[in-house]
């Protein structure tokens, strides 16, 4: 379908100067609007305004300007069909065959702390939403682009046969659709977030500090990043989708320098891998096998802190997610690379560690820019629903301590203690684990019962060859009974941290002093599903 006039209208004026001298190079006639208009007549752009083009001046500050039969009959009319061309030479109307349009930024604005409710009305298009999707319906015989990054392809496209093919414009109408979903869904996540009733103090009131936590409608919109070969088992299909703005250093933002293509799984266990291995400031190493830690430590050397990690339970660690926070070396990926792993997570990777993985094409190996982020929700799916809550993203200082026994932790337990504590966040409930000396030495984990866990925790040390003589636990809610203190304390354990809150707090207590076992409790519990 060939383009003779296009209208343009952006937001986001990326690139739309360079492409709208190409356009004009090609003998394309412009419409514009208002800023737009402004920016492109002052690059010295031949551009005709809106408001000239249908004799009908901008009203009411802008919010009529585009809402004219001129424009959207130019838009909507179909070429292949003889009485619409008739109605159109009828009323003198010329076709619009290319509409450029994104739309005002409503998301960016409501995302700032002072915003208020009259600065996002404002901020809801009208006029734009109306043209992208008059121009996406009829697609057939208009050319719709609501995204910058389509201008060098669109170009590609006019320069090779003069028309647009009918697979590129339908590819940029189902984008176009996607892109005011996304608009109309921001707006009523908003809007439903201030509650049924006009919000106190009107439209000039400040709206953040009447949203509540959870709209009244939620809507999510994903992009497909990849199919995969298939779900958490063979007989299940799968796709991993990315956010339509993923969260600074969260996994979706990987780069796959090599290997095979991801599973479900290795997704999956990568975010688990990835999520614990950012808590850490020293040179940390997570190695997770379904879902859990199978071995965590720090050191002063990633080198260091692997070995010490995959010493906690290497019968786990075959075919495990590792992941490190510091750009992986060499020396490290020569260790790494000696075991069968599936992936492996870094940073960055230096020239020799490229290389080494280079020789094991096998190994899926990530980069992940290293930020603290973190999702805004997490979202679990049930029959007929789904489950929302805020992300287990707290962290507990020494300060936010309390020794609740007559020993006090020595400050190298504190410090176990608290290492512990972060690793159990990641441990599936009910969770139990081992540390000394900034590495794990057991982890229990997805038992009904936490003294299971306890004693599973404590066997998997011992078949380690590990000594649990002084060491630390972790877990992630309280203790009902004493028994499960008993167990760890049994195993070597002289050190104690959990949330508390049972009922049988005392009667724990009293277990530890008993036992000369220091206690503190953190006030909150980590339970993981």
């Amino acid at each position: 379908m060939s383009i003779k006039q296009a209208l343009i209208s952006v937001s986001d004026k990326t690139g739309i100067v360079e492409f709208a001298h190409a356009l004009r190079k090609l003998g394309i006639a412009i419409l514009s609007t208002g800023g737009t208009a402004g920016l492109l007549k002052n690059a010295g752009i031949e551009v005709t305004e809106v408001s000239n083009y249908t004799g009908f001046p901008e009203m009411l500050d802008g919010r009529v300007k585009t809402l004219h039969p001129k424009i959207h009959a130019g838009i909507l009319a179909r070429k292949d069909v003889p009485e619409h061309e008739a109605a159109m030479e009828k009323a003198g109307i010329p076709t619009i065959d290319l509409v450029i349009v994104n739309l005002y930024p409503f998301s960016q604005t409501v995302a700032r702390p002072d915003c208020t409710l009259q600065e996002a009305i404002e901020n809801i298009d009208i006029g734009g939403p109306a043209m992208v999707r008059a121009a996406a319906k009829n697609y057939g015989s208009v050319t719709v682009v609501t995204d910058p990054q389509d201008y060098a392809p669109l170009l590609v496209e006019i320069k090779l046969g003069g028309e647009v093919s009918e697979a590129f414009r339908f590819r940029l109408a189902c984008k176009a659709f996607s892109h005011t979903a996304a608009y109309d869904g921001a707006i009523s996540n908003y809007l439903t977030s201030l509650g049924v009733s006009s919000p106190e103090g009107g439209a000039d009131s400040q709206s953040q500090a009447m949203r509540q936590t959870f709209p009244g409608r939620f809507n999510l919109n994903f992009d497909i990043a990849q199919s995969l070969r298939y779900g958490e088992n063979p007989h299940q299909k799968a796709a991993f989708y990315r956010d339509l703005q993923p969260v600074a250093g969260s996994l979706a933002s990987y780069a796959q320098l090599q290997g095979k293509e991801l599973s479900y799984n290795n997704i999956a266990d990568a975010d688990a891998a990835w999520e614990c291995v950012k808590t850490f400031d020293e040179p940390a190493c997570v190695i997770i096998k379904h879902a859990n830690p199978c071995g965590v430590a720090v050191a002063d050397s990633l080198l260091a802190a692997y070995k010490r990690a995959f010493a906690t339970d290497p019968t786990s660690a075959f075919g495990g997610i590792i992941a490190f926070n510091r750009q992986l070396d060499g020396a490290t990926a020569e260790a790494v690379a000696a075991q069968f792993v599936e992936v492996v997570i870094a940073p960055e990777l230096t020239d020799g560690a490229r290389e080494v993985f280079a020789r094991r094409t096998n190994v899926r190996v990530l980069t992940v820019p290293f930020e603290a982020g973190h999702n805004a929700f997490d979202f679990k799916r049930v029959g007929g629903g789904m489950l929302v809550q805020t992300p287990d993203s707290l962290n507990i200082d020494a300060a936010e301590l309390k020794v609740v026994t007559k020993a006090r932790p020595t400050p190298q337990q504190l410090q176990d203690l608290l290492f512990a504590w972060r690793v159990a966040k990641f441990v599936k409930s009910n969770a139990i684990v081992f540390c000394a000396n900034g590495r794990t030495l057991g982890v229990g984990a997805g038992q009904m019962s936490r003294v299971d866990s306890a004693r599973i925790a404590s066997i998997k040390a011992r078949n380690a060859g590990l000594a649990l003589d002084g060491s630390t636990v972790a877990s992630d809610a309280f203790f009902p009974f004493r028994d499960g203190l008993d167990v760890v304390v049994e195993a070597g354990a002289r050190a104690v941290i959990q949330p508390g809150g049972s009922v049988r707090d005392a009667e724990v207590i009293a277990a530890a002093d008993e036992q000369g076992v220091a206690m503190v409790l953190t006030g909150v519990r980590h339970f993981r599903h």
